[in-house]
């Protein structure tokens, strides 16, 4: 990447893949009041940031049994958490059978 590259990412907000990852959870954690999880996806789209994020909804004992959620989430330019929608809900424990 050179100079202009670095200004034209700068001028238009444009963030780096690892601090969308981290914007992405943090946000959703702090919207849901829930244990962060993983970022499971991340890929940029004409407005931004999509992403899968993983959450835990429900602490259980043995933590096998808790509850997660995956939540598909929209950013804009600048990171900001625009949309969220929960796409899945499972035990921590499950694997999947694809």
């Amino acid at each position: 990447m050179n100079a202009t590259d670095d200004e034209k990412k700068k001028t238009t907000g444009q963030l780096d893949i690892a601090t969308a990852m981290r914007r992405a959870s943090a946000q959703l954690s702090e919207l849901l009041r829930c244990e962060p999880g993983s970022v499971s996806a991340v890929k940029a789209t004409e407005d931004g940031w999509s992403a899968d994020v993983e959450v835990v909804e429900l602490e259980k004992i043995p933590d096998t049994m808790s509850v997660m959620a995956t939540y598909h989430v929209a950013l804009d330019a600048e990171g900001r958490l625009v949309a969220y929608e929960r796409t899945r809900r499972y035990a921590r424990g499950q694997i999947d059978r694809r």
